[in-house]
């Protein structure tokens, strides 16, 4: 018969976690230790999606390695963003059936991880070095800490004897990073779905049931040049248009402000940033001749609420740099061109009072000894497919870390070790056990 995880069976799951804290970090080491960038169109991923599987092997799992344009539907459906390059990427899926009776539940993870970059490194950023309570490398944080918690669980279960009643269903996707959320639509698709699912984003100890949308723009101010002699004196350059365009950006951040709906979640006085990312005029250095830019290209990002439709997000933003230009033609002889490199990240949210939520916040209000915030992640990210293709409560559930995506970029192990003890005792609760 099917019941709920008594105390007695989350007593030894606490117990055993407690006992292998050491067993969590290694799994986090060793999937650091295994570079998978996403450098768009390309990527790769394969060596750490092909160690995933091992593991799941050891433990009885039959883990499934599958290109997402494989899928059957994803080319056609209209979240697929187009031009991205899926050779030797593939997603892992893989189901381990329950006993019956008890409800299924999804763990999920992107594997693949931003770049290590240009920025200088004080630690080598797969060497998964350990220091100070802290794992450093890139993707400790986001998100191999969270990957290695689903993995923890896995061995956990293995080690204990403990047969579910409903399914577990465990994935790791790639090209995730950068807005490309193809392997999480092709999770969706392949079937890896079930009541509910967990992705182990690193959520700093808070349930999130909602994430911020974002929106990137790469803009092309460009201006004749003729060089730092010139006859009547030079035109405007792209300088002055710079100028203008940082000038009057707090406009445009005021406007999102504005229009932007109300969530309660996002509560702060700017629940919608707007920041410039990157500004490049050219190259740097006495190998290039000193003189005035031609053209200055600028990464701006913004964000959005749940809620809010891109085309009304984009008409605001053409709006502003429309009459930016045309307030100053003299100086904007050539229009701005803009760019969208990657997909438009919706926002997206599920109630509060989802029965997920609720479950996954009273197991972790016991391993942390207080309730676990409820909130809304500060950025984009894949759980709108969730929501929005499989109907599907999600929420992300994951440690504390900082540098993300900056050098140096580190977990904190003693929150992941508090994250995966209690993701362990919700993966029970929420599935029973035989």
């Amino acid at each position: 018969m099917a019941v709920a995880s008594s105390a007695q069976t989350e007593q030894a799951l606490r117990g055993w976690a407690a006992r292998n804290r050491d067993t969590l970090v290694a799994i986090a080491r060793e999937l650091v230790r295994i570079p998978s960038e996403n450098t768009p169109p390309t990527g790769g991923e394969l060596a750490c999606q092909e160690y995933v599987a091992r593991f799941l092997a050891r433990y009885g799992w039959e883990p499934r390695l599958y290109r997402p344009d494989e899928i059957a539907g994803v080319l056609e459906h209209p979240l697929y963003w187009r031009g991205r390059d899926y050779a030797n990427r593939p997603n892992l899926g893989a189901r381990r059936r329950g006993a019956g009776g008890g409800r299924s539940l999804v763990l999920s993870g992107h594997i693949d991880t931003v770049p290590a970059g240009t920025q200088p490194w004080t630690r080598d950023p797969f060497g998964g070095e350990v220091e100070s309570n802290r794992l450093y490398g890139r993707g400790s944080n986001d998100m191999k800490g969270g990957v290695a918690a689903n993995l923890f669980v896995v061995r956990a279960l293995a080690e204990l004897g403990i047969e579910l009643a409903g399914d577990l269903v465990f994935e790791t996707v790639v090209d995730e990073e950068f807005g490309g959320v193809n392997g999480t639509l092709a999770g969706r698709l392949a079937g890896y779905n079930g009541d509910a699912a967990v992705i182990s984003e690193p959520s700093f100890l808070r349930v999130c049931v909602a994430q911020r949308g974002g929106r990137t723009a790469h803009i092309t101010l460009s201006a004749p040049n003729g060089g730092i002699l010139q006859e009547g004196g030079p035109p405007p350059s792209v300088i002055e248009q710079l100028r203008i365009f940082l000038d009057r950006l707090p406009e445009f951040a005021d406007l999102r402000r504005n229009a932007a709906p109300r969530y309660g979640l996002y509560p702060q006085p700017d629940p919608v940033p707007v920041t410039v990312s990157k500004v490049f005029t050219g190259p740097w250095g006495f190998r290039e001749p000193s003189t005035t830019p031609d053209m200055c290209r600028i990464e701006l990002f913004w964000q959005a609420m749940p809620g809010e439709a891109l085309e009304d997000v984009d008409a605001q933003f053409r709006a502003w740099l429309d009459g930016l230009a045309a307030q100053a033609p003299q100086v904007f002889r050539v229009k701005p061109r803009v760019e969208f490199p990657i997909r438009w990240l919706p926002g997206s949210a599920i109630d509060p009072g989802e029965l997920l939520v609720r479950e996954l916040s009273a197991c972790a209000a016991e391993v942390l000894g207080e309730p676990p915030p409820v909130a809304g992640i500060e950025g984009p990210c894949d759980m709108y497919v969730f929501h929005q293709v499989a109907k599907m409560p999600a929420v992300l559930w994951g440690a504390r870390g900082g540098n993300t995506h900056n050098a140096d970029e580190y977990l904190d192990l003693d929150s992941a070790a508090l994250a995966a003890e209690a993701l362990l005792v919700f993966v029970c609760r929420w599935c029973g056990v035989r």
